[in-house]
């Protein structure tokens, strides 16, 4: 049973894995036998990537490209397919947020949000498929979120991203299902990272709304989120196709105390 989560042999691809989310995502999928492959924006974050996995004991190959850009993004996963090895399992990571109240936010900055966290994915995908599609098959798998199915003030651009990227799963997993490319999405909850570390003090009033509005009781952490990243990169999921995962403690089934 085990080795249907074995991942040796393949070659995994996680966009924007410098640190955080991704890089705890490409730690679990070298721990199940991938070869890990990310990229970043710039050379600097690359290189401090390279390094971070050096010291977790892991020999990461480290790229320099622009998600959005179409053209550097198929130079890429060409360059990818010569230096490593053809992307069997892709995880699109890559993305921002920009906490700003619709009413003040310009196109510019909302656009930006728009083709960082759904065109990029697009594109990384549409490259990476002929190869799966000539392997006989592969993984992707998009980072989604609780805002794929969920409002929240001063987040339009970063909601309506993952809501698109939300059905953008659900249609690529319909067009390329017959090649046997599952696409599926993890949706993270509100997880503890060092980003999140002065929110997260005892007593400040978005800790306590978090964790009142989680069942669970407790923010999430980056491990939360590395058995359902090696379940959807490995044969033990190749019958789920267009789902998404919410890794959440239980925010979205839960409506909320009863007040006293």
């Amino acid at each position: 049973m085990l080795n249907q989560f074995s991942l040796k042999g393949k070659v995994a691809l996680i966009t924007g894995a410098s640190y955080g989310i991704g890089m705890a995502i490409a730690e679990a999928l070298h721990g199940a036998g991938a070869t890990i492959v990310f990229n970043d924006i710039n050379a600097e974050l690359v290189q401090k990537g390279i390094a971070a996995y050096k010291e977790e004991g892991i020999k990461a190959h480290g790229y320099v490209c622009d998600v959005t850009n179409e053209e550097q993004v198929y130079e890429m996963v060409a360059r990818i397919a010569l230096e490593v090895g053809t992307v069997d399992i892709l995880v699109n990571n890559a993305g921002i947020i920009k906490r700003i109240p619709a009413i003040e936010m310009t196109a510019k900055d909302f656009r930006q949000v728009i083709d960082i966290d759904l065109v990029g994915p697009f594109i990384v995908s549409k490259a990476v498929a002929p190869g799966m599609i000539e392997n006989g098959g592969g993984k992707i798998i998009n980072i989604c979120s609780m805002m794929s199915e969920l409002g929240r003030e001063t987040v339009s651009a970063y909601a309506a991203a993952k809501g698109g990227l939300k059905m953008l799963t659900k249609n690529l997993a319909c067009e390329w299902a017959e090649h046997n490319i599952q696409v599926n999405g993890i949706g993270p909850g509100y997880i503890a990272t060092p980003q999140t570390a002065p929110l997260r003090e005892p007593g400040h009033p978005f800790n306590d709304f978090i964790i009142a509005k989680t069942p669970a009781g407790r923010w999430g952490t980056t491990d939360d989120l590395q058995g359902p990243a090696v379940f959807l990169a490995s044969a033990a999921s190749d019958f789920v196709n267009g789902h998404i995962l919410y890794v959440d403690g239980g925010i979205l089934a839960y409506i909320g105390k009863q007040p006293k």
